[in-house]
């Protein structure tokens, strides 16, 4: 069980909704405070953002995924492209302000190196959420795990041992509030690369909790991914998919994130507790549907039970159908009539 604010994620716990408004502010405030309220109208339990600055992330002849070549229409180096998406420090008070107003955590990914680690501290972020690019920054996640905060990890790119080896740097150092995030990192990722079976697997092979990192199309994959038992869903969300920029047309909607919430909502009380028992609707139905021992033939006193003049018929109230067996061959106590309920008293 972790605790993220008064969130507390476990299997047992609904589902932490991670809405990932990444870049796709392209750099306003305007456009990052709009995102804020779509993550909140639609039922999100947190939004989050991306914090760094462009040389921090990349040397200046880092060329462009090939993903956001496509998706932007263009080709520029890396660095360019990332100086534009940049959120700066003096948005970050008001909008973290307004999450607090709006009542929804608001996190962020460091994705520029120590010091995204050291300006998210500073103003208590709480939580650090990782993308699957700093997997294998192995010094990086134990630096920020030494906050003992809450350390969120995206495992796209990742074998299971490099998975292992990430925990087991952040452990080193303390710190054992880590949740996992199966993913594949690809904008936007086909339904064959999403192997949502993988949740599992991680989930008996970690020993932390597992949830899903969405790039899908839709909403139909992070609800399977519920089902298959992720404790935390992220999704990349957009205010318009032909917006400009890397993310855009791999992002969903307004209208797909809150349905997507909305029907995780409803899977969680699908899903259920996992406890097999008669459900309250179910309760008096159980007099009327199950079966209990009767009488096919009148029976006179005396005379012996058998196949021919005992059988099993609704209602469920008297002796139960297991109890068939165990009755042949007994001697009626008394006249039974044809058609009534078998009972103790009626034979020895």
């Amino acid at each position: 069980m972790i605790k993220i604010n008064s969130k507390t994620i476990s299997y047992q716990s609904p589902v932490f909704i991670i809405a990932e408004a990444g870049v796709n502010h392209n750099g306003s405030l305007k456009n990052a405070l709009k995102l804020v309220d779509v993550a909140v109208k639609a039922g999100a339990d947190a939004v989050k953002f991306q914090t760094f600055k462009a040389e921090e992330v990349v040397i200046v002849k880092g060329e462009m995924a090939e993903y956001q070549k496509k998706n932007i229409g263009k080709t520029e180096s890396q660095i360019a492209m990332l100086k534009k998406l940049e959120l700066k420090e003096k948005f970050y008070q008001p909008i973290i302000q307004y999450c607090k107003k709006k009542k929804i955590i608001f996190l962020s990914t460091p994705h520029g190196g120590f010091k995204s680690v050291d300006f998210l501290q500073a103003i208590k972020v709480p939580a650090f959420k990782f993308g699957s690019g700093e997997l294998t920054n192995l010094p990086l996640l134990q630096y920020a795990a030494k906050f003992n905060k809450p350390m969120i990890l995206g495992t796209g790119m990742a074998t299971l041992p490099e998975v292992k080896e990430a925990i087991k740097s952040i452990k080193a150092v303390g710190n054992r509030k880590i949740i996992t995030l199966h993913c594949t990192t690809n904008y936007p990722c086909p339904f064959d690369e999403v192997d949502l079976q993988a949740i599992q697997t991680m989930m008996k092979k970690l020993d932390v909790l597992v949830g899903y990192s969405d790039h899908t199309l839709g909403t139909q994959v992070p609800i399977m991914a519920v089902t298959m038992g992720a404790c935390v869903i992220e999704k990349h969300f957009t205010l318009d998919k032909n917006m400009p920029g890397p993310d855009h047309k791999a992002s969903a909607e307004p209208v797909e994130l809150k349905d997507m919430v909305d029907k995780i909502r409803k899977v969680e009380i699908i899903l259920g507790s996992g406890v097999k028992h008669p459900n309250k609707s179910e309760t008096p139905m159980i007099k009327t549907v199950r079966k209990s021992l009767v009488a096919l033939t009148n029976i006179k006193q005396g005379e012996t039970l058998t196949k021919r003049n005992i059988g099993i018929k609704r209602p469920g109230t008297g002796l139960a159908p297991k109890m068939y067996f165990k009755i042949l061959g007994k001697k009626a106590k008394q006249d039974i009539k044809a058609d009534s309920l078998i009972k103790q008293k009626d034979y020895v």
